[in-house]
């Protein structure tokens, strides 16, 4: 199988790479999908073309997509009730 060929040739478990593929994919297709869901077309190709396993990814996911919640704005006053 290639996965065990390029397992051997990178000296790691072919499990390990299976599941590092798995988990670039996931990243990738939601950093993808949220980039052209905003239309930026320069994050869409950097995602594109750039392979971190997934953490490029995960930073544009944080702290770039307009929609994300800024991790300084989160406060316990938002998630309480109003009485």
């Amino acid at each position: 199988m290639v996965f065990d060929t390029l397992a051997e040739q990178l000296n790691i478990s072919p499990i390990i790479l299976v599941f590092l593929v798995i988990w670039a994919l996931i990243w990738k297709g939601l950093a993808l999908w949220k980039s052209s869901r905003l239309n930026q077309p320069v994050w869409f190709v950097i995602l594109l073309v750039v392979n971190t396993f997934g953490i490029l990814e995960i930073i544009y996911l944080i702290l770039y997509s307009k929609h994300s919640i800024p991790l300084n704005n989160l406060s316990v006053k938002k998630f309480r009730k109003k009485r």
